[in-house]
């Protein structure tokens, strides 16, 4: 009896980030794949029995997002609100003025936590009426301004890097936590940044990999007397899903599209975490996300790709790479119709690099060192009509010498 009774009191959260609500893929409208994924989030809401949604950072793809995409967020969180209580931050992609605006409006159940000042005043995650858990909310932070803001004087600026403002923002949370020694349940941090260890993509763009940009996981461990005091990290920012460190459990929910071919083996999904009592475990479950179109590589010769050998990829986004020697005539219009979502098409000539001790110096005439240099390059002998193009055009220009 008494194990049942304490299975009951523990904190289940859907850690989530970087939606880039209005980013294309090349160019490619991904409307109906952001309805899908918000959605699947409701729904999750709405039969999973959380306690919390978490949306670490980069709800839009910019600043200035288009209103399409500013109404779906609003009937998402309208929705999300009736089952949960939502807590969303700005990455490096939202603007934190315009995202925060109505953060002293919203009701209860939803909460923007814009303003780093107030990364040690925790969200109350309550269920019922009871205290559950609490969450640290750490914005994106920027150098450039939050050393100063941050800063114990403000004459005397932190370092500008990530480490020197995010530490100082966890400085805060452990003075909450040092302060409120009564309060027992599992303690969250978010966060978005690039923790070193994580794995980059190709889609995470305006925060550069290495040296100051990073934060060593170090950081989020807040111990009191020998005791850490957090329970997990969400961290936003890194597009492929993944963990970090183990103590504390440090982990990237990942984007829930793909926003580059280098995400094409990402397995996308949701992170149910599920926190019986501090200091335990958390547990962790991976929910697919929905996939509305995959992305896939396809390479072979221009007949092989208008094959059947290739019919499965019609309805994929795809990036195609065109094997054969010459160009084939219309390639891209040919295999757009083949590929409706066609997104890149490439013609990979398997070009060699050479030396020039490997064209034959018995060669004294100009014409053939040029023919045997286009046909070691090119892979093949040169058409007539070429050789004849090359010798034309070295031609008019002896011509133009004498």
């Amino acid at each position: 009896m008494w194990e049942v009774l304490a299975r009951l009191v523990y904190m289940k959260f859907l850690h989530t980030s970087d939606w880039h609500l209005g980013r294309t893929l090349h160019g490619a409208d991904l409307y109906d794949a952001f309805i899908l994924w918000c959605d699947h989030v409701v729904e999750l809401a709405r039969t999973r029995n959380l306690d919390a949604v978490l949306i670490a950072g980069d709800v839009f793809d910019r600043g200035i997002p288009p209103i399409a995409m500013v109404q779906v967020l609003s009937e998402t969180l309208q929705r999300l609100s009736q089952y949960t209580t939502v807590i969303l931050t700005p990455g490096n992609h939202d603007a934190p003025t315009r995202l925060g605006f109505t953060a002293g409006l919203l009701k209860d159940e939803v909460v923007i936590a814009s303003d780093p000042r107030l990364s040690g005043k925790p969200i109350d995650i309550c269920r019922d009426g009871e205290l559950v858990g609490q969450v640290y909310a750490l914005p994106y932070l920027e150098p450039d301004v939050d050393r100063v803001r941050l800063a114990a004087d403000p004459e005397k600026p932190l370092a500008r890097s990530h480490e020197a403002v995010v530490s100082a923002a966890m400085e805060l949370v452990r003075e909450d936590i040092v302060a409120h020694p009564d309060v027992d349940v599992p303690r969250v941090v978010m966060a978005h940044e690039f923790v070193v260890g994580g794995e980059p993509s190709d889609s995470e763009r305006d925060l550069h990999i290495g040296g100051v940009d990073s934060v060593p996981s170090a950081v989020f461990d807040v111990s009191v007397d020998g005791k850490s005091m957090i329970d997990y990290v969400a961290l936003g920012h890194l597009h492929g899903p993944q963990q970090v460190s183990e103590k504390p459990l440090m982990r990237y929910a990942g984007s829930p599209i793909a926003f580059s071919f280098s995400e094409e083996h990402h397995h996308k999904s949701t992170v149910i975490v599920t926190i019986d009592r501090p200091g335990d475990s958390p547990e962790i479950e991976l929910v697919p996300a929905p996939i509305y179109r995959p992305l896939a590589t396809i390479r072979g010769t221009f007949e092989e790709l208008l094959s059947e050998q290739f019919a499965g990829y019609r309805n994929h986004f795809v990036r195609v790479y065109v094997t054969d020697i010459d160009r084939p005539p219309r390639m891209v219009a040919r295999l757009r119709q083949r590929f409706p979502h066609l997104l890149e098409a490439h013609h990979d000539i398997p070009l060699r690099h050479i030396q020039t001790q490997e064209i034959s110096l018995s060669r004294t005439r100009p014409i053939d060192v040029l023919t045997e240099f286009f046909t070691s390059a090119g892979g093949r002998e040169l058409h007539a009509n070429e050789r004849d193009l090359i010798i034309s055009q070295w031609e008019n220009l002896t011509k133009g010498e004498n």
